[in-house]
């Protein structure tokens, strides 16, 4: 499972890089086109950059929820072992529960989208409004590996958990 999930976050990784790469074109193209006239007003510009920060948003809050980075705040005092472990476990359920929202309520938006496209490129919208199951579903796994796979309490403060 661990070689399943480490494959998956590479994965992610790329498509972060390749989502931040991608969305330079568009915007380029919006900057360039309004201060020069060089190159023509392309209207889908500004609807591609916006698909493409989308998917950049759910890709890096997958990604913070796989580092235990995301949905964590430091604002207690030093705890007992036993109440921050409490707390740690609290936290990961409300993040749980908020990530099966997110993915129950993300089926429905693609189904939804599914026989929309997009007013000016043109594309379907479902891909962009896949991005929100996505990241629920994966959010829901890398939350249950960290609750399985439970590390102590003093290495998983160090890396962004509510104690």
């Amino acid at each position: 499972m661990q070689k399943i999930l480490a494959l998956i976050d590479r994965l992610l990784h790329f498509l972060l890089i390749t989502t931040v790469l991608l969305l330079i074109i568009p915007v380029s193209l919006q900057i360039f086109s309004r201060f020069t006239d060089v190159i023509p007003r392309y209207m889908w510009t500004e609807e591609m950059s916006r698909f493409f920060f989308v998917w950049l948003i759910m890709l890096g809050a997958t990604l913070g929820v796989r580092e235990r980075l995301h949905f964590d705040v430091d604002f207690l005092p030093q705890l007992s072992s036993r109440a921050t472990h409490v707390l740690l476990r609290v936290s990961q359920t409300a993040m749980l529960i908020f990530s099966a929202v997110v993915f129950y309520w993300g089926i429905e938006f693609t189904q939804f989208g599914w026989n929309q496209t997009s007013e000016l490129a043109d594309m379907p919208m479902w891909w962009i409004f896949i991005a929100w199951p996505i990241a629920g579903f994966l959010w829901i796994v890398f939350l249950v590996d960290h609750m399985m796979n439970a590390t102590d309490v003093s290495e998983s403060s160090n890396q962004g958990s509510v104690i």
